[in-house]
């Protein structure tokens, strides 16, 4: 890339480009050339609508704050930042003092293995650290990132998960009557074949036709997914005090992911079914849809997989199905023999 390529003021320099006009603040871009959020980012230095980010020291303080300002940060999903702002905020309670540009691959070592003994914590916090000291590499404070290529804490493989059995499938709903939230929330997640947070989201204008219209969160695909007779007997039963369709106790507001997991990990323990969480009914959506004789495409249509999830899905009744498939050809070979 040339200086005529780039914009007016616009310069490159070692680690990044950068705005520089006389009298004015230098600043550095945090968007790639070229982007819509690079000529968004021009627009605001121009207009005066964008300050310089001004660090009075280098410390994980200053850098978790400089982070939290970043378009980096800033383009996390909700949920996303949610998360990271547990890690981020222990950072800051263990080391904000601290000068990151200190910080070598030994100390990121020693942060992982303080913490061995809880290593989903200890491998989400390597995985924030890592992105923090990428952000800490943009500034221009170093020029290497010490987590990367540090390794997680090898976990034992945990049961992989399954659809919910007929059997436990239709103990769940003789336990929960058809007017109840339990019962709405499962027929939502079978019925529909979404995940656990994108059903909470439904709202009761989502619905028309006989279909309920999905916007994904994690993949912000639009899905247009008619309703099944299972799931328009829930709807017709529950009740329309608020917005969302599964609400709180009160009726006012969405139910969160939080009381809606415990209401239904409670009726699980009741009826034998601990081992099938929520997220398996969106397993039982794809399967049934398999076990339809529908075609990957098909499947996808419904639950906005990718080719490779609704294969990962439905591997194991896939499996079931065509070695059944298979056997019968095989018995039926035998007989013309």
């Amino acid at each position: 890339m040339t200086k005529r390529e780039l914009p007016k003021h616009v310069y490159r320099q070692r680690n990044g480009l950068y705005f520089q006009r006389r009298g004015w603040s230098s600043q550095k871009f945090r968007s790639e050339f070229g982007t819509p959020e690079f000529w968004q980012e021009y627009a605001e230095i121009l207009n005066g609508d964008r300050k310089p980010v001004r660090v009075s020291s280098c410390t994980f303080d200053a850098l978790i704050s400089s982070y939290r300002a970043s378009p980096r940060y800033r383009h996390l999903k909700p949920r996303t930042a949610l998360d990271y702002d547990k890690y981020l905020d222990f950072f800051r309670s263990r080391m904000g003092a601290a000068n990151p540009t200190k910080m070598k691959r030994k100390d990121v070592i020693r942060l992982r293995d303080t913490n061995a003994t809880k290593p989903y914590f200890a491998n989400y916090s390597l995985r924030v650290l890592r992105v923090l000291m990428e952000h800490c590499v943009d500034l221009g404070w170093r020029d290497d990132n010490p987590a990367k290529g540090v390794p997680e804490i090898r976990v034992k493989t945990t049961k992989e998960r399954e659809p919910w059995p007929r059997d436990l499938l239709a103990a769940y709903r003789a336990r929960c009557p058809i007017s109840s939230r339990e019962r709405l929330v499962m027929e939502l997640c079978v019925g529909t074949g979404q995940r656990i947070g994108d059903v909470l989201e439904m709202r009761w204008s989502d619905i028309e036709d006989g279909s309920v219209f999905v916007r994904q969160n994690k993949t912000r695909k639009e899905l247009w997914v008619p309703i099944l007779p299972e799931l328009q007997e829930a709807l017709d039963a529950a009740s329309r005090h608020s917005v969302f369709i599964v609400t709180n106790e009160r009726g006012t507001n969405r139910w969160s992911y939080r009381g809606a997991s415990q209401a239904v990990r409670k009726v699980r323990a009741e009826i034998g079914a601990l081992d099938y969480d929520i997220h398996s009914w969106r397993y039982n959506a794809a399967t049934e849809l398999l076990e339809a004789g529908c075609a990957d495409d098909l499947i996808a249509a419904v639950t906005g997989q990718s080719p490779a999830m609704v294969e990962h899905y439905t591997r194991k009744i896939r499996q079931k199905l065509r070695a059944a498939q298979a056997q019968q050809m095989r018995t039926e070979q035998k007989r013309n023999v």
